[in-house]
């Protein structure tokens, strides 16, 4: 499970405490969070100006893949009924390293189905 962030009205108050004179490692004290918490969010202000929380989870390598869009595309057309596996070897000859999950992901964030046999209509006398 993950965590929770701590709010913005801590966060605020610890770091007009530093703006007042405070040491960080003594505002962290006097709020009872972990110095590096407010020394991280005293960088961010200073870095971005805003000293928020930034997006928890989700799936942070995806864009690694996006980047090979193009060359993943070619390669499944190619050969559309190529294994994941044959794919990411496939891939790893033109230097892109992708896991077969991440693979996975890619095709149904794209929609895209690798079935390899069309559907057939069922049949009344036994199993297709």
């Amino acid at each position: 499970m993950m965590g929770k962030s701590l709010s913005m009205d801590l966060r605020a108050r610890a770091l007009s405490a530093v703006d007042g004179g405070m040491s960080r490692r003594a505002a962290a004290r006097r709020f009872g969070v972990s110095i590096s918490s407010v020394i991280r969010w005293d960088a961010a202000r200073r870095l971005t100006g805003t000293f928020s929380p930034r997006k928890q989870g989700g799936d942070t390598r995806s864009r690694q893949l996006e980047a090979h869009h193009a060359l993943v595309m070619e390669l499944f057309e190619e050969q559309r009924d190529q294994s994941l596996d044959e794919l990411r070897a496939r891939l790893a000859e033109h230097g892109v390293v992708a896991s077969t999950s991440a693979l996975s992901r890619f095709f149904q964030r794209h929609d895209l189905t690798r079935k390899k046999k069309p559907v057939t209509q069922s049949s009344r006398t036994g199993p297709t």
